[in-house]
């Protein structure tokens, strides 16, 4: 009976020391021994792992990376722009020696610089870097925590800004930009197609210069367009060519009747009707009272103007 006593309480101390000897570390984590208060530098891999009762004290450190968001921090940009800013931060124990023993509380000294550095880089931004070019940004972040972490037996993985909170008028004053902005590209892609529109037109005008007939087909053409849409009324466009011949005509006539004589008529005037010389006839009774039987010799002289010559008398 005493020796089956003896076996249990064996048993029983067995039991105790492997509970107190004994520790399980799991496979993210690491084991930080510490032998009356001095830290083993060796790091207990996951698994079991054998302590000495009362000796040792296991400290166990999680190596996965963790998330800390950063709190909205408000500050000032380099262009004088308030605006508030939240990121997130990235991190892991690369040597949970030194994590463990160098600081308190690793988690929290990351938060705190994170946010100092947030507000910091705030300072030496510009507005338009913090909304669309943020990838420089991230990393000056990053490397500003990492040069603190890295004593701390910390590594920085990433830092990204989440969120760029602006006032509300600085919010109307953007909408504004951008709306000016799109209607500027508006009227120069308008100006650019009116352009282009303007090129193929005259290179247009200049085939249809050369053949005139083309010009002719193309105003049936575009009649023909206007009246298949059954309207009450037919406009008909004037050629433009038309009344630049009628103009060039008028100005060739008025530089011919410029350039003739002052007695002259222009050319192409019709000339005037000239005066017919009319003959007054004698009285009636001076051509009874004349005599048909005259001799025809002093008809003649008569006639003439001349005296007629004395006849010799036998």
């Amino acid at each position: 009976m005493l020796i089956v006593d003896v076996v249990v309480a064996l048993v029983v101390l067995a039991a105790l020391w492997a509970g107190l000897s004994f520790r399980v570390v799991q496979q993210f984590q690491r084991g930080v021994v510490f032998r009356f208060g001095r830290v083993r530098t060796e790091v207990r891999q996951p698994g079991l792992v054998m302590l000495l009762p009362v000796v040792d004290r296991l400290h166990k450190v999680n190596v996965q990376i963790i998330t800390l968001p950063i709190p909205a921090q408000e500050g000032i940009t380099r262009d004088n722009v308030t605006v508030r800013v939240d990121a997130v931060v990235y991190f892991k124990v690369l040597d949970p020696v030194r994590a463990t023993v160098n600081v308190q509380d690793y988690g929290f000294a990351i938060s705190q610089v994170a946010q100092t550095s947030l507000r910091s880089i705030i300072g030496k931004s510009e507005l338009d870097d913090l909304l669309a070019n943020r990838e420089p940004i991230n990393q000056g972040l990053e490397l500003m925590l990492d040069t603190p972490a890295m004593g701390w037996g910390v590594e920085i993985d990433r830092v990204e800004i989440k969120d760029v909170a602006l006032p509300e008028s600085m919010k109307r004053s953007m909408s504004r930009q951008a709306e000016a902005e799109r209607e500027r590209r508006a009227r120069i892609i308008t100006a650019d197609g009116e352009f282009q529109a303007s090129a193929r037109l005259s290179e247009a005008a200049a085939v249809m210069a050369a053949t005139p007939a083309a010009l002719q087909l193309r105003l049936l053409q575009t009649v023909v367009e206007v009246a298949a849409e059954k309207n009450s009324t037919l406009v008909l466009p004037f050629p433009v060519e038309l009344l630049r011949f009628l103009d060039s005509a008028t100005d060739a006539n008025a530089r011919a009747a410029a350039a003739q004589a002052p007695g002259e008529p222009p050319p192409g005037a019709v000339a005037p009707p000239r005066e017919v010389e009319q003959l007054e006839l004698p009285p009636l009774e001076e051509l009874l009272a004349r005599s048909p039987l005259a001799r025809p010799t002093a008809r003649t002289t008569e006639a003439d103007g001349r005296e007629p010559a004395a006849r010799s008398e036998d």
